[in-house]
């Protein structure tokens, strides 16, 4: 189910520039909960077409090899990102899956068609593709401001830039998402102005107005504490000014420790460039 709603062109903005970069699939409505109800829809017609039988949804919801099973399946192969790639659709899609005891016929895999490119690889901020094909996910973006739940590694926190909620540079880069389609789902569509936000607006927000604004939203779950973290590193990586200086010392009085520790790193980063007095 396709997901894009820009131009892959519009891959990123300047880290300087004070606006916010969110991945694309979390810019509308947690998709979880759409592509379950979805399954579930398909499955329920099937029953209805050939009788009882035994299935289960799953959508990110259990250790299932879903990429793997997608390129044995023939959806696509595995991109040197090792994201699934489709020919006729790229790779901003999500993935779904129903567990049947039907008896199906065996598809045949799909052929990797990624060639000698490398534009994934070479565009990585953080190095986080190794190899072709191979991904050391604790170097991902997506997985430093999503699933980590401590500090974020101070070697990495400049190569984030102004991602603060996962990455989608080697997909945006990718030649085969110029066949990608835009969603046809109103579902997934930007919300709250999180595909335009500055970094100031969405670091103003207290807790209750992250919950209400990312209710529905994947985003909540990395929780209050991280998203505040995340925040305080992509503004470490901004432009020095009044403003940003006066916003993080306004959050360091009630922020957690973790916090308190990304912003006093960004407080020091501000200062070093020397643009503003502190």
């Amino acid at each position: 189910m396709s997901y894009r709603c820009d131009q892959p062109e519009s891959r990123s903005f300047p880290d300087n520039d004070g606006r916010v970069w969110i991945s694309r699939y979390a810019w509308g409505r947690d998709y979880h909960k759409l592509m379950r109800r979805r399954l579930a829809q398909l499955a329920k017609r099937i029953k209805e077409t050939i009788g009882p039988y035994g299935y289960r949804v799953f959508v990110d919801s259990a250790p299932v090899l879903e990429k793997p099973l997608a390129e044995k399946a023939g959806l696509g192969w595995i991109g040197k990102h090792t994201n699934l790639i489709n020919k006729q659709a790229g790779s901003w899609f999500f993935l779904g899956e129903i567990y049947t005891d039907l008896q199906l016929p065996i598809d045949k895999p799909a052929e990797e068609h990624c060639g000698s490119c490398s534009a994934c690889i070479d565009i990585c901020p953080t190095s986080a593709i190794v190899a072709p094909f191979q991904l050391d996910a604790r170097r991902c973006i997506s997985y430093l401001t999503i699933e980590l739940k401590g500090s974020i590694p101070e070697d990495l926190r400049p190569l984030i830039g102004n991602r603060i909620y996962g990455c989608d540079d080697c997909q945006a880069i990718c030649p085969w998402n110029r066949f990608a389609r835009q969603t046809a789902e109103p579902y997934f569509l930007p919300r709250h102005g999180l595909d335009s936000s500055t970094l100031l607006q969405l670091f103003d927000w207290s807790e209750e107005e992250f919950l209400k604004y990312t209710e529905g939203s994947a985003i909540r779950r990395i929780g209050y504490e991280r998203w505040s973290r995340n925040l305080a590193v992509a503004i470490g990586n901004g432009s020095a000014s009044t403003e940003a200086l006066e916003a993080i010392g306004k959050k360091k009085q009630n922020a957690s420790g973790l916090v308190r520790e990304h912003i006093a790193w960004a407080r020091t980063r501000l200062k070093n460039r020397g643009q503003t007095p502190v």
